[in-house]
């Protein structure tokens, strides 16, 4: 039985009123010693409260998407194929241009109409396995548009998260393709991987020998596979990276350590200091915590990177974290930081796709 399928919401719906009925029919029915009849009360107190909690968590899986399987659930899912040393650049000693080309399948994801589609990637360099989604934007297949080939914006969930929580619990797409017909965002592709690929821990999307070439999955497989695909440029004018809590580190890592490969990321609610995640892989070593820092990262730069950073949230989740960066930042790096109202969730996250993706249209070029 599926995870978020309609079967199980069901199923926990039925139990939910199971557990509410039986007590009122049996409490006082029940036979035997003291000791028997407080036990057998007290399971059925402990099966509706067991129900009741996995009724609530189905039904808010079901919306936002946080696990896709039992697998993710569980932590048992295998994603990681290897996890060679890759070297300072992520390719080991590999040049994308000369890799063969990575032809995909797409299947279409249920309830989010036909635009999102899905496909499951075997990364050659990161070896990783795992699923991406890809949305196209309303010109993509407008005669007009034929011979045009678009702008990316990659999507990071957070932990727990799924790339199907971008368009399921941030409606992504439902929010930007209005925008995208009237021509107030310009219009992107949008490509949302797996970012769950040790079980419940999160990676800093970090290559980290041994362990799991997470930064390499996003950066070099999932970029490949998406200008393989479809009508988009590879040169790091034309890509941007987002994403919201452990993913909108993600981003701004990613476009920190890669330049060459993005121009703009946007964090939502993100932060600066990994160990603020408290399943982060990277945040375990002292010395690993602090060099993946982005304050660190910044400052070890060879040069400043050109990119440009839109770090948004509350005070302490996210709007600090833009100042600090931004204070040992030199130009060209652009950092904005913007204080928002609102909690860590995807209500707060949603409200900010139309001014972020119009500031995105701005620095993201398009070809």
């Amino acid at each position: 039985m599926s995870l978020t399928g309609t079967p199980l919401f069901a199923t926990v719906i039925a139990l939910a009123v199971v557990a509410v009925v039986l007590p009122l029919a049996l409490w006082a029915r029940v036979r035997g010693p003291a000791v028997v009849r407080l036990a057998t009360r007290g399971l059925m107190l402990l099966f509706a409260q067991a129900t009741a909690i996995a009724l609530v968590f189905v039904g808010i899986n079901n919306d936002q998407n946080f696990y896709t399987s039992w697998a993710d659930l569980f932590g048992t899912g295998k994603y990681v194929t290897a996890a060679h040393d890759l070297g300072a650049d992520g390719l080991g000693g590999k040049k994308v241009e000369a890799e063969p080309k990575v032809l995909q399948e797409f299947t279409a994801v249920d309830g989010l109409g036909g635009r999102v589609r899905k496909t499951e990637l075997d990364g050659k360099i990161s070896g990783v396995k795992g699923d991406v989604m890809v949305w196209l934007p309303p010109q993509y297949d407008d005669p007009a548009w034929k011979d045009r080939t678009f702008p990316v914006v990659e999507l990071i969930p957070g932990i727990p998260g799924t790339g199907k929580s971008w368009f399921q619990g941030l409606k992504a797409h439902e929010k930007l393709e209005p925008l995208m017909k009237s021509g107030k965002v310009q219009p992107f592709i949008l490509v949302s991987p797996r970012a769950m690929l040790l079980g419940d821990t999160d990676t800093g999307c970090a290559n980290i020998p041994g362990k799991v070439n997470a930064d390499s999955w996003f950066s070099v497989d999932v970029r490949k596979m998406v200008t393989d695909n479809f009508r988009a440029s590879g040169e790091a004018r034309h890509w941007g990276v987002a994403g919201y809590s452990a993913g909108a580190y993600c981003a701004a890592k990613l476009a920190i350590a890669h330049p060459d490969r993005y121009s703009a990321a946007v964090s939502l609610s993100g932060y600066n200091d990994p160990g603020q995640e408290p399943t982060s892989l990277i945040a375990k070593d002292p010395r690993t915590r602090k060099s993946h820092n982005l304050v660190s990262l910044m400052k070890a730069a060879p040069a400043p990177p050109a990119v440009a950073l839109w770090m948004s949230g509350a005070e302490h989740d996210g709007y600090l974290s833009g100042l600090d960066l931004g204070a040992v930042s030199k130009a060209p790096t652009v950092v904005h930081a913007e204080k928002v109202g609102g909690g860590h969730n995807m209500d707060t996250w949603t409200r900010q796709l139309p001014q972020t993706f119009e500031w995105l249209g701005t620095v993201v070029k398009t070809p």
